[in-house]
C-alpha cells in the first residue's frame, strides 16, 4: 500500500520568486539610472553655456560677440531629451523592446557626445552673428576663442552612452515598472459555489453555525 506525502512540493515559480538577484543586476540598475540622469542633466545645462567668443569689426571698432551651445548646435540637447525618454522607457518594455530602447539610449549618448565635441572648434555660429550684427554677409569673427563647455557637454553624452551600454548588457535582469503589480498569468482556483447545508450531515450544520448562517435555509 503506497503512502501519499503530506509535504508540499515547491513549485518552480515559487523558487524563482525567492531566488536571489542575479549578480550585478542591482548595481547595474543603480549605475544606469544615475549615469543616464546625470549625463542628460549635464548635457542640457552645459549646452546652454557660452561655447565660443570673439570680436566682429564694426565701423572703426570691434563688437564682442558670444555663442552658446544652442547657437552652435542644438543636437546635444535634443538627444539628451531623447535619452531621458529612453531611460524611462527601458523599464516599461521587455525582451526585444527593451534591447531596442537600450540601443536608442546608447545612440543618444553617442550622438550628443560627438556633436558637442565637433562643435568645440566651430566658428560658423559666431560668423553668422557677425554678419547679422554688422549687416555685412562677408563679416567674420576675429580673436576667436572657445570655452570648456563643449567638452563638458561631450562628457555628459559619454555618461548617457555608458548608461545605454549597461542597459544593453544587464537590462534583461532589470524589473519593469508594473512587474510587481501584474498577475502571474496562472489560473486562480475558482471558489466552489456555496450550497445549503445537508440536514442529514451534522458536520454541515455545524459549519453553517460557525459561519453565522441559518442552517434551516
Amino acid at each position: 500500500m503506497g503512502y501519499v506525502s503530506a509535504v508540499p512540493v515547491p513549485q518552480p515559480r515559487a523558487q524563482a520568486a525567492t531566488a536571489p538577484d542575479a549578480p550585478g543586476s542591482r548595481r547595474s540598475l543603480a549605475a544606469g539610472l544615475l549615469l543616464g540622469a546625470v549625463g542628460a542633466t549635464v548635457v542640457l545645462l552645459a549646452s546652454g553655456q557660452t561655447w565660443a567668443e570673439g570680436k566682429a569689426a564694426v565701423g572703426g571698432g570691434t563688437l564682442p560677440l558670444s555663442a552658446d551651445g544652442q547657437d552652435v548646435t542644438g543636437l546635444p540637447a535634443a538627444l539628451a531629451i531623447v535619452g531621458l525618454a529612453a531611460l524611462v522607457a527601458v523599464f516599461a518594455v521587455r525582451s526585444a523592446g527593451r534591447l531596442l530602447v537600450a540601443g536608442l539610449l546608447a545612440l543618444s549618448g553617442l550622438g550628443a557626445g560627438l556633436s558637442a565635441y565637433l562643435g568645440a572648434s566651430d566658428s560658423a555660429a559666431l560668423d553668422e552673428k557677425a554678419a547679422q550684427t554688422t549687416g555685412d554677409t562677408s563679416a567674420t569673427i576675429d580673436a576667436l576663442s572657445h570655452t570648456a563647455w563643449p567638452y563638458v557637454t561631450a562628457a555628459g553624452g559619454l555618461l548617457i552612452l555608458i548608461a545605454g551600454l549597461l542597459a544593453l548588457r544587464y537590462g534583461k535582469l532589470w524589473p519593469t515598472m508594473s512587474g510587481r503589480y501584474e498577475r502571474d498569468g496562472t489560473p486562480r482556483p475558482r471558489k466552489a459555489p456555496r450550497t445549503a447545508p445537508d440536514p442529514d450531515r451534522p458536520e454541515d450544520l455545524w459549519k453553517a453555525l460557525d459561519r453565522g448562517e441559518d442552517p434551516t435555509h
